[in-house]
């Protein structure tokens, strides 16, 4: 097995430094602890890659991700840029970056550990044992479809336009992902869409019939996005894979991470083409940025994601996941899901005491 990969680290900008920091600990230790070489490449991009060459995916920051094995990405933008060209904002560069890499399945679980259930603003009952994963389409649907824009009409008033659109070719592989994760998992997949009133999802369910049926021993199951999105606050249990569109997916998986106790506890892997990319799936928060107070624990569970998904080796992420497990169970809380009784801690302490049980698990 390869015990050699380069792996390129994309800090960005607010808290998006902060917490990368914090799992390149992780990467060390398990550098150190599996004996492998690990060349680790810091290039800006966001609100920084705009602030260093005047756009936010500098040409050295795309060729440095695309010659990696892995992406490690922290988080971009904040109201520094807000008021600069749409074109040249910092979240431009995730789109991008998608774009360039093929990146079309983003998988978003929403998994809550023990010592955590407390903290979701939800019954114990609703959300203890929740594990479910969200698979969202990443490179179609809204967000890239054409014609886009703002313009003027004859009358002197503007009207803002954007286009759903999907291929059958892109519907097709998001769904068949969907199900090769759920053969993994229950066994369930869940699409969701707005086939009532959307020509383009109703082209979706059509398609996802298709695909099923090249899955006998996966149940599926199609719901609207407006119930779905009802359901996972009344009983999310019952999901097991949810697949949906670009748009529906962003919605849907930042839903599903607060019934976590917390955005900051979610990771995410970005799948499909030869480099896959895994970040957080929290904002670059510029209010806290500095202070010591982000979690770092998506950014480090998405490491583990990286050694499943990139590097094909699956006990570095149970023992990351076991780590976190054991540092919640001590009672160790960042800002975000602290709670009575239990020890408020920063970034730094955080992810020091994440690195220091899993040292002891590579042991």
């Amino acid at each position: 097995m390869k015990n050699d990969y380069r792996i390129a680290l994309l800090p960005g900008d607010g808290i998006g430094p902060e917490v990368v920091g914090e799992a390149k600990k992780i990467l060390q230790v398990l550098e150190s602890g599996m004996g492998l070489k690990l060349t680790l490449e810091t290039a800006p991009v966001g609100g920084s890659g705009y602030e260093a060459t005047g756009h936010p995916l500098p040409e050295d920051t795309l060729k440095t991700a695309m010659n990696a094995d892995a992406i490690l990405l922290g988080a971009v933008g904040g109201p520094k840029w807000e008021k600069i060209d749409f074109s040249l904002r910092p979240e431009r560069a995730l789109l991008g970056l998608r774009s360039e890499l093929k990146l079309f399945a983003n998988l978003r679980p929403a998994k809550i550990f023990s010592a955590l259930v407390d903290a979701s603003t939800l019954k114990r009952e609703v959300v203890e044992g929740l594990d479910l994963m969200v698979v969202r389409e990443l490179t179609g649907g809204i967000y890239f479809g054409k014609p886009r824009g703002i313009e003027t009409l004859p009358d002197g008033t503007r009207r803002g336009v954007n286009t759903l659109v999907y291929t059958e070719a892109e519907i097709e592989r998001i769904v068949k992902v969907a199900f090769e994760t759920a053969l993994k998992r229950n066994k369930k997949v869940t699409s969701v869409d707005k086939a009532n009133v959307l020509e383009a999802t109703g082209l979706w369910r059509e398609i996802a019939e298709q695909v099923a049926k090249g899955y006998p021993d996966v149940t599926l199951e199609h719901i609207y996005v407006d119930n779905c999105a009802m359901q996972l606050v009344r009983a999310p249990k019952q999901f097991d894979v949810l697949v949906t569109t670009n748009m529906f997916g962003d919605i849907l998986s930042d839903q599903a991470s607060m019934l976590t106790g917390s955005i900051g506890m979610l990771p995410s892997a970005s799948l499909g083409g030869k480099t896959a990319m895994y970040e957080p799936i929290h904002g670059s928060a510029p209010d806290i940025a500095g202070k010591d107070l982000a979690n770092p624990l998506a950014t480090i569970l998405s490491v583990g994601m990286m050694f499943k998904h990139s590097f094909d080796r699956e006990e570095p992420n149970l023992w990351i996941e076991n780590a976190v497990e054991s540092v919640l169970a001590q009672g160790l809380r960042t800002r975000d899901i602290m709670s009575k009784g239990m020890k408020e801690v920063g970034t730094v302490e955080m992810g020091d005491s994440v690195a220091r049980e899993l040292e002891k698990l590579i042991q």
